[in-house]
């Protein structure tokens, strides 16, 4: 893989890429958020790992700037801003995945694998289709009405696991337990945050809503009856 690590302590750094170089993959490393911002957005990463606290422009700024610009390059902090609240904002801001420091690096590398995009296990099917909604599994495009539909990696994920389950409602717990893997304090918004983001644009421009809410239970996605 082609990998973007934005961090600014040099031992860091050296210490993430010599691994990472050591099973075989291409790193690039730059130190402000700034500089980041711009290389993320014209070269193609298969991922981007990203530090909380960077000169020029800070991680949460860095990663709302790439996803409001359009770049959905799959995005894990690296930080040592381990709080709950501090793994909610990550995500919200438009991350994928979110790993505390100090950390195991084989954890680092198993997490940065499942951000890549990979066509799924064989056996398990390929392409979903909800009515007139249709996401392709290995091209990694969602379409409705044969209009492609752009989606950022946890959207696509929040999609994908809808689909494979259409009509049963997923619980928030679920969910967040899931495509998250983490136990997040119940107050937590980054659910109903990704499913407003996925119903803006799976529902909201078509006539037929797929994507409900079942308030106090969880989500589904269905016809509606």
């Amino acid at each position: 893989m082609k990998i973007l690590l934005v961090e600014d302590d040099d031992r860091t750094s050296n210490y993430i890429a010599s691994g990472l170089h050591s099973s075989g993959h291409t790193v690039d490393i730059l130190k402000d958020g700034r500089d980041a911002l711009g290389i993320g957005l014209r070269e193609p990463y298969d991922v981007a790992i990203v530090d909380r606290m960077l000169p020029g422009l800070d991680g949460l700024a860095l990663v709302k700037s790439l996803r409001a610009a359009g770049g959905k390059i799959p995005i894990l902090f690296l930080t040592s801003l381990g709080g709950v609240e501090d793994r909610v904002a990550g995500l919200e801001a438009g991350a994928d995945d979110y790993l505390v420091k100090p950390f195991a690096f084989s954890e680092l590398t198993a997490r940065v694998s499942a951000l890549a995009r990979r066509p799924p296990m064989s056996g398990e099917k390929t392409h979903l289709q909800v009515a007139d909604l249709e996401l392709d599994l290995v091209r990694r495009v969602a379409k409705r009405q044969g209009k492609v539909i752009d989606l950022l990696p946890r959207e696509f994920a929040l999609l994908e696991i809808l689909m494979r389950n259409e009509g049963r409602i997923l619980t928030k717990h679920m969910l967040l337990e899931r495509i998250w893997n983490f136990n997040f304090d119940p107050q937590s918004t980054v659910v109903e945050t990704h499913v407003s983001r996925l119903r803006s644009k799976i529902d909201k421009p078509f006539e037929v809503p797929l994507l409900h809410t079942t308030r106090n239970t969880g989500y589904s996605i269905h016809v509606p009856r």
